[in-house]
């Protein structure tokens, strides 16, 4: 298996809900969340124009990229998620009866190729909460590898 680095996210937007409602539902500390028709923020404390046209929340699911192994892997942590966010299923529903969006983000960071293999049951269960899924993936050349480098 060839190697990679990735980090793992869980990220709602909503067109109105208090983040504070998907925190305690959840029982996951987010990062990062705003609500719908508050003023925007910029990511040093300034004040920009305008409001939130919609409330957003997110959580990483792990606190720094990890290396793939047979231990760790985006298999692995999408399989661990899923299985924390069946007891959240109503909570998941309603948030996409709502007009909301509830997906995993995943950056993957290789030097070389690489596969994931999602098999029909964690498909299955991903369609069956309603979440979606966001791969950003990242290809660096042994000599660009430099992790001081990646924006993470």
């Amino acid at each position: 298996m060839s190697q990679y680095e990735f980090t793992a996210s869980l990220r709602m937007r909503h067109p109105r809900i208090d983040p504070a409602t998907i925190t305690q539902t959840l029982g996951i500390k987010p990062q990062h969340t705003w609500q719908s028709g508050t003023p925007r923020i910029g990511p040093e404390g300034e004040s920009l124009e305008g409001l939130y046209r919609e409330s957003y929340w997110m959580a990483r699911l792990m606190e720094t990229p990890q290396l793939s192994s047979d231990q760790v892997s985006v298999e692995a942590v999408l399989r661990e998620t899923l299985a924390n966010l069946r007891r959240s299923q109503a909570f998941l529903e309603r948030i996409q009866a709502e007009g909301g969006v509830t997906e995993l983000h995943v950056s993957l960071f290789a030097r070389a190729n690489f596969s994931l293999e999602l098999p029909a049951s964690t498909l299955a269960l991903l369609g069956w909460l309603g979440v979606g899924v966001a791969l950003e993936i990242h290809t660096q050349s042994a000599q660009t590898a430099d992790p001081e480098q990646r924006a993470i």
